[in-house]
This record gives structure tokens, C-alpha cells and sequence, in this order.
């Protein structure tokens, strides 16, 4: 018997574009939804009546929403990669991904975020770059739609979790191996991510009876150059300056390596430095940039898994969270002194 799977195959597409070809979905082309109609009545396909009573419940396409304040998204490295796994993963389990913004109009009025997600007839959305207190995220995630999230908890969600407290305790227990006892942090702006990391350096620090000065401890923008530089400029000029530095992201610390060598110095032989993130950008960095590198690749595939869990399985999959580990790249930016 001829199935979905074969006319996916002898049409080129994905599972997901052949059932919205034969449910007369309006969201794909009538050349490409003709030609697969065409390929099924060719191969005989005759779908089966219970099944295909199932199938026009699932549109068998995923919403994402990746929008934050640095309206960086897709450009940035770290998410770039996240949302390449999420849509590897889903269209290995036969969906399609579709992004979301709230600029889409319709009957000349602004659609919502999930007015959008409902006009698209999402069987589910995974919200991976956001500002998650917008009310129009809120919104969503509040919504009866499976919902899936990254760095962030929200009830009735599940969330996929970066190791966020792991992974700056981590970088800083290799500072202090590499001797350092004077280590400052440039960490995020207010955010569930950020409040994580503080947390993770601050018990870190006192576990090893590190005394930090609260004037180590400084915010500023994720991805922001500009904001680093700035805080980098008032670490490095304090009287009793810190030898290492912590970024809150590796892009931002280029911010932060631009500053010192502004000012005439040097890393690692003026100042050590630290990113977080991993993303491909630190590898090229003279020096190479020492970094929590985050499994980026998991947290996708995982972020995917979770949701169509929830859509395929809705009776049998819990809400939870899952905490995801990645590990400390040992770059020429942090050196032993």
C-alpha cells in the first residue's frame, strides 16, 4: 500500500507538504500542491478513512518564535544553531517549521503572535529567542497549544534548559585552577538566564572563599559590544583591578578584548577573558576565546522531541523540564598566572 512516505519521496518533499497537498491546506503553492496530487493518483494512494480522519487534526507544522530585544535571532551564532537542530529533527519526524513575527497582517489588522500561531494552524510552537515577559509571549505560552521553551520556566510549558548555574561554575573553578583569585563578571541584563549564572557565581565564589567586590559584579547587554567595552573600561582602571573577566556571551566579550587593547594592553598578559556560549566566531578570535560552549545542537533536537511529544502524545507526556550540559573550551584567553 502506498503511503505519504513514498509520495514525500517520489515528489522531492517532506511528509509534511504531501499531507497539507492532499488535506487542500492553504498555506502551500497549487503548482507544487497539484503535482503531489497528482504523483498520489499516479501511485494508486488511497488514503485510509481512520487515518486520515487523525491526519486533518494535524497540520504537521511547527511555529517558532525567535525575536529578542538585541533583534539579533537568526544572525546570532548560538541560536542560529539551536534552531538548526530544532528544524533537523523536525523534519526527521515529518513536520515543517515556520517562523513567527508579529508584523503579519490580516483584514488590515495587526495579527499577534498567536493569532499568528492559530491563522497558521501550528499543531505546536517552540519560542527559542524572545522577551519573555512580552504579554504577547505570555500570551502564548498561556494559550491551549503545545508550547515548548528555551532558557526560560513558565507553567504549563515544558522548557529545554541550557546548564546556565553549571556552566559559569565551571568557568570559573578553571580560572581559579589557572590561579586566578580576582575574577570579575559582566553578566546579562535581568532575565531567567542571567539569574541563574549570578547565582552560579556567587555560590561558586564563596564555596572557594573567594571574596569578590560587589564592583566586580556589573550588567550589562547580552550581544551588546558597546556596553562591555564601557564596563570593561571601569573594571580595568580600578584601582585594584581584577585579572580575569567574565562576558556574558562571546560576542559580547570581543567588546571587552577590543577595550584592553585600546588601552594599550594585552590578553592574557594584561587581563584574562572568558565568553559564554561557544559559538563558531570565538574559535577565530586572536587569541582564541576560552568559553562555556553549549550543546546547541541537543537543545534543538531536544526542544523538537519535547513538542511533538506533546502533540503526538498528548495524554502520556508530562510537562517538565530538561537540563542540558555543555562543557569548558580552553582557549588562549585565560592563562595561568
Amino acid at each position: 500500500m502506498v503511503s505519504i512516505k513514498d509520495i514525500s519521496a517520489a515528489c522531492g518533499v517532506s511528509v509534511a507538504t504531501v499531507s497539507k497537498a492532499l488535506n487542500d491546506q492553504k498555506d502551500i503553492g497549487a503548482a507544487t500542491k497539484a503535482r503531489i496530487k497528482a504523483k498520489a493518483l499516479e501511485m494508486g494512494y488511497v488514503p485510509n478513512s481512520a487515518s486520515r480522519s487523525l491526519k486533518t487534526h494535524h497540520s504537521y507544522n511547527l511555529g517558532v518564535i525567535y525575536k529578542d530585544n538585541a533583534e539579533s535571532g537568526l544572525a546570532h551564532g548560538f541560536y542560529a544553531q539551536v534552531l538548526e537542530g530544532v528544524k533537523r529533527k523536525a523534519e526527521g519526524l515529518g513536520y515543517d517549521i515556520t517562523f513567527v513575527n508579529n508584523s503579519s497582517y490580516s483584514g488590515g489588522r495587526k495579527l499577534s503572535y498567536l493569532e499568528h500561531c492559530k491563522y497558521r494552524n501550528f499543531d505546536g510552537v517552540a519560542i527559542v529567542c524572545v522577551d519573555f515577559e512580552d504579554p504577547q509571549i505570555q500570551e502564548v505560552m498561556d494559550a491551549d497549544i503545545p508550547t515548548v521553551t528555551l532558557d526560560y520556566i513558565h507553567p504549563g510549558c515544558s522548557a529545554v534548559m541550557s546548564d546556565n548555574y553549571g556552566g559559569i561554575r565551571e568557568l570559573v573553578k578553571y580560572a581559579y585552577e589557572q590561579g586566578h583569585r580576582k575574577i570579575a563578571y559582566i553578566h546579562g541584563e535581568k532575565a531567567m538566564v542571567t539569574e541563574e549564572r549570578v547565582r552560579g557565581f556567587k555560590d561558586i565564589c564563596n564555596e572557594m572563599e573567594l571574596n569578590i567586590p560587589d564592583e566586580y559584579i556589573v550588567a550589562a547587554a547580552y550581544r551588546d559590544t558597546m556596553s562591555t567595552h564601557l564596563r570593561t573600561e571601569k573594571l580595568i582602571k580600578m584601582a585594584d583591578p581584577p585579572t580575569c573577566i567574565l562576558f556574558p556571551d562571546d560576542f559580547a566579550a570581543i567588546g571587552g578584548l577590543n577595550c584592553i587593547y585600546r588601552n594599550g594592553m594585552t590578553v592574557p598578559g594584561s587581563f584574562s577573558i572568558a565568553g559564554f556560549d561557544g559559538i563558531e566566531m570565538s574559535r577565530y578570535l586572536d587569541p582564541t576565546l576560552t568559553t562555556y560552549v553549549q550543546n546547541t545542537e541537543r537543545l534543538g533536537n531536544e526542544m523538537a522531541d519535547k513538542l511533538i511529544a506533546h502533540i503526538e502524545y498528548p495524554e502520556k507526556t508530562v510537562v517538565d523540564t530538561r537540563t542540558i550540559s555543555g562543557y569548558v573550551f580552553h582557549g588562549d584567553s585565560l592563562k595561568p598566572i
